[in-house]
C-alpha cells in the first residue's frame, strides 16, 4: 500500500517502525498512551519500551500493510506482520489524539 493513503500520524508510525526506530516508535505515543497486546496492557513509554525491546522494534518486525479502515474516531490497518518473534496476518486499531496515538490494539487479522 502506498504510504500516501494511510491517514497520519499512521504513515509516519509505520515508517518508523518499518525502519526499526525505537523514537520514532516510542515519541508516536502520547505520554499516557498504551498498547494491548492480545489481552495484555502496557501503559506509558516504559512499559511499552519494555515490550517492544522483545516483542516488537527490537524483533525488528516489519508490517505488509494491506488496507486501512477509518470508522468511529478510529483507524485499522491490516496487514501481514513478519519479525523475530511473531509473524502472521495482524489488525491493529489505533486511537488518534491529534498528531499522536493514544492506543494501539493488536488482534489477529
Amino acid at each position: 500500500m502506498e504510504p500516501q493513503s494511510i491517514p497520519e500520524p499512521l504513515a509516519s508510525f509505520w515508517k518508523a517502525v518499518n525502519a526499526h526506530d525505537e523514537h520514532g516508535f516510542l515519541d508516536a505515543f502520547t505520554e499516557d498512551g498504551w498498547v494491548d497486546d492480545w489481552g495484555r496492557k502496557f501503559t506509558g513509554r516504559e512499559e511499552i519500551k519494555a515490550w517492544s525491546d522483545k516483542e516488537f522494534i527490537g524483533a525488528r518486525g516489519t508490517l505488509d500493510i494491506e488496507r486501512t479502515i477509518e470508522q468511529d474516531g478510529q483507524v485499522t490497518v491490516i496487514g501481514e506482520w513478519t519479525s523475530n518473534y511473531a509473524n502472521g496476518h495482524s489488525k491493529f486499531t489505533f486511537d488518534l489524539a491529534g498528531s499522536k496515538l493514544a492506543s494501539m490494539r493488536i488482534r489477529e487479522g
